[in-house]
């Protein structure tokens, strides 16, 4: 029994200190999330996985407050896009689930968060930010 990711492109350190995977395409200089081969915007397949930063600051938000499809955890939660210093937004799960308690470039942290436990016993977690100021 532990922790877990909810995919793949989330990992803990030995510590629980979350990273989101990504990746990086040297002719194009872009960053991409998730990882995939090619660059989503040259094609190109010289695609190296990177680890991406772990603040940024909220570019969006609201809240979810009926489950989706097939999630087994608690609703409501915050959902938003939060701007990387990489320049890429990643559309991700927010701690905050009030809308009124967030602003536009609010500076956030990611973190990992418990969705549910699952039949083993295990944790099971996904990426998420939170406010940090």
């Amino acid at each position: 029994m532990g922790r877990v990711p909810a995919a793949d492109v989330l990992e803990l350190d030995d510590d629980g200190t979350p990273r989101l995977v990504g990746g990086r395409s040297e002719s194009s200089g872009q960053y991409h999330f998730p990882l995939l081969d090619t660059c989503p915007y040259s094609g190109a397949t010289d695609v190296e996985r990177v680890v991406l930063s772990s603040v940024g600051r909220l570019w969006g938000w609201t809240a979810v407050q009926v489950a989706p499809p097939g999630y087994r955890g608690d609703v409501p939660y915050g959902f938003g896009i939060v701007e990387l210093p990489e320049g890429l937004r990643v559309v991700t799960r927010l701690t905050e689930a009030d809308p009124g308690r967030l602003r536009f470039g609010q500076p956030m942290r990611l973190v990992a968060e418990p969705v549910f436990t699952d039949d083993d016993g295990n944790e099971v977690v996904t990426w998420a930010f939170t406010p940090d100021d």
